[in-house]
């Protein structure tokens, strides 16, 4: 594929496909009555996975593409806690059973931004509504700027075995640009307490593409997250969307870099950090060889969510929190945004729920094929669709999917569809091949790659 072609399909603004049909195409239709009525008829036999969103910072990074607000005083914080408890006993009133759960996040904004007694709170109610597995992951993700030892204590009391730094570059210049000034030495102290404190699998979270980012300051980045040996490493593109997070504006434009440039970033992260003994685990994510997303990625049970990639199996996702998205075998499900408006919400009726989307039998069957292809870069359409009682001629008959195999980025045998190694960063331009939506929506997207 020649530069032109790569540099157009790196540009092309697309979903990152962590659920399908996306987020944009939810609408009001799926009330808290409707969300009540399918939490009652989950099956006991399912297994679930828990979100927690708290949208709280201290201070507001101008990358940041997340549902957070800045917040300097606690009480809010702590009133917030309160609701988040609340909608809890609500969601667990309304289900017949107690769910199995092997998988708990608690996703930000910060949030360990919380008080440790109100994390320990957080994590007493859930044990007491579900059946969290001896083994189960419990992940938070974490500010290393805002870490102290009694959060690294409280967490691991809870039951946090793992723990996702932010990190995005250790580029000085960069981290004046977007507002976030974060030494080396910062980090390290963050990964210091958390193995004191008994959590010892550590994630990184890096971005390229951010304004003055350079190939080598990339390279540089990688080179010193290697030192610290995270278990896994989560690379993103940045997403510039000014018109939707007004905060981006504070970036300077003029100082980022163009898509040729962003793409050689992500492959200068990736050699560093393939040549270091990581494992490449779809297009943005890196594992240890014995981390448990290698493990699953070499056993073909690597997944999507909302977070990335996973080796999280489960029927059902909870999501609780202002924002926060649940998927139920009916459909999606997800609460208001604004922390004010949910708490509110939470305080008059139990639930938030303001949208959602209730799938579809073409739904289903487009999203196993997504999936697949976006997990394993090869995936056989006419297995998928003969589990779902379908023909695959009109999914391969699709003129976009004859565009990117013409140039390179699929090649197709019978009814497989697989990506190159070479291709592997525009997985997302071969995906977008099976969304039945794409262009609906009128939502803008990051970029390819």
């Amino acid at each position: 594929m020649n530069e032109e072609k790569a540099s157009a399909y790196g540009d092309e603004r697309l979903p990152r496909y962590t659920s399908y049909p996306t987020a944009p195409h939810f609408t009001a239709a799926v009330t808290p009555e409707v969300y009540a009525r399918w939490l009652g008829e989950l099956s006991p036999d399912l297994s679930a996975s828990l979100y927690l969103h708290v949208p709280f910072c201290r201070q507001m990074c101008w990358y940041c593409g997340c549902n957070t607000t800045v917040m300097r005083s606690d009480a809010p914080i702590a009133a917030y806690v309160s609701r988040l408890l609340r909608e809890i006993e609500t969601v667990a009133g309304c289900m017949p059973h107690p769910l199995k759960v092997a998988h708990v996040h608690f996703g930000g904004g910060t949030p360990t931004i919380v008080a440790p007694q109100d994390f320990l709170s957080v994590m007493e109610l859930l044990n007491r509504h579900f059946d969290l597995l001896p083994d189960a992951e419990i992940a938070v993700e974490i500010d290393p700027r805002r870490l102290d030892r009694p959060m690294a204590r409280a967490l691991r009391e809870g039951g946090v075995n793992r723990a996702s730094l932010g990190v995005q570059s250790f580029d000085p210049a960069v981290q004046q640009a977007i507002n976030r000034e974060q030494s080396y030495a910062v980090t390290a102290a963050s990964v210091e307490m958390l193995q004191e404190a008994g959590i010892t699998a550590v994630n990184f979270d890096l971005i390229y593409g951010l304004p003055h980012q350079t190939v080598a300051s990339c390279r540089e980045t990688a080179r010193q997250c290697l030192t610290l040996r995270p278990a896994r490493l989560s690379v993103f593109g940045y997403a510039h969307v000014p018109g939707f997070k007004t905060h981006q504006r504070l970036i300077d434009e003029a100082a980022l870099p163009d898509g040729t440039e962003r793409r050689r970033q992500a492959e200068a992260i990736a050699e560093v950090l393939c040549a270091g003994g990581y494992r490449r685990i779809g297009f943005d994510h890196y594992a240890l060889p014995d981390d448990e997303l290698s493990v699953a990625e070499r056993e073909g049970r690597l997944h999507r969510n909302f977070q990335g990639y996973t080796s999280d199996a489960s029927d059902v996702l909870l999501g609780f929190g202002a924002s926060a998205i649940g998927r139920l075998p009916q459909g999606y499900v997800q609460n208001e945004p604004l922390p004010r408006r949910y708490s509110n919400l939470v305080e008059a009726a139990g639930l938030a729920t303001v949208k959602g989307y209730a799938l579809t039998a073409d739904d289903r069957l487009r999203a196993d094929i997504i999936e697949r292809l976006m997990c394993d870069m090869v995936v056989d359409v006419g297995e998928i669709c003969a589990r779902h009682g379908t023909s695959p001629e009109p999914l391969m008959s699709a003129p976009r999917l004859a565009e990117v195999v013409h140039d390179g980025l699929a090649s197709v045998e019978g009814c497989v569809v697989r990506v190159p190694e070479e291709a592997r960063f525009f997985v997302r331009n071969i995906a977008a091949a099976f969304d039945a939506y794409l262009g609906q929506g009128g939502r803008t997207y990051s970029r390819a790659v």
